[in-house]
């Protein structure tokens, strides 16, 4: 039996996704729009997450939320009780996870259904002491591995007031602060594809 069994995902078709941006990498540029579009009911629907896994004509939806205090960002170690074995031992700086039907309750849907999970990830996986603001602020796509194939990042920085995290899952081992040049300096190697992105835009800015 799949370990996925039961499970269903929020996806996009690649057609739709290359229709409004055709790009590898992390994009900027015109995000808000894009995910308008994604999010729009018409263009989203929930798929067999097994299926979708090993499916690239579809794009899971995958909220990545960064959380930066000054200048420093936080960082963990993805345990064994991450859902995908392909990730285990990296280092990331993304939180997140599937959008599921789940979040389409109280009759939600569309953007509303996709804000609340990505609430419900974070009140999931982080106990986060302090207010915090949040956007989005870019797109990953990396069709390069099998893993970024299948999934369709959307970025979210999130900006907390102090440094008060801690992890509420074994999925997130070891959590830190780093400033992005000790990112790129000391841990570039270790981290996932998408992580090594994200610090690559934000060292920029």
């Amino acid at each position: 039996m799949s370990k996925y069994a039961g499970e269903e995902v929020l996806v996009v078709t690649r057609p739709l996704l290359e229709e409004l941006a055709t790009f590898q990498g992390m994009r900027v540029d015109g995000v808000d729009d894009i995910v308008s579009v994604l999010l729009t009911d018409d263009n989203h629907f929930f798929m067999d997450r097994g299926a979708a896994e090993e499916d690239p004509s579809h794009k899971q939806l995958i909220p990545y939320c960064i959380f930066k205090c000054g200048d420093r960002v936080l960082h963990y170690t993805r345990g064994k009780a991450g859902g995908e074995n392909r990730l285990h031992a990296k280092i990331s700086v993304g939180v997140g996870g599937h959008i599921n039907p789940v979040d389409m309750g109280e009759g939600r849907k569309g953007a509303a259904a996709y804000y609340a999970a990505v609430q419900r990830e974070i009140d999931e996986e982080l106990d986060i002491q302090g207010d915090y603001e949040m956007r989005v602020v870019g797109l990953l796509n990396d069709d390069s591995n099998p893993v970024g194939q299948v999934h369709l990042g959307v970025v979210h920085l999130v900006e907390l007031e102090n440094e008060q995290v801690s992890s509420r899952e074994d999925a997130l081992t070891d959590l830190s602060w780093a400033t992005l040049s000790e990112l790129k300096r000391e841990l570039f190697d270790r981290l996932e594809t998408w992580s090594q992105l994200c610090v690559d835009h934000l060292a920029k800015d």
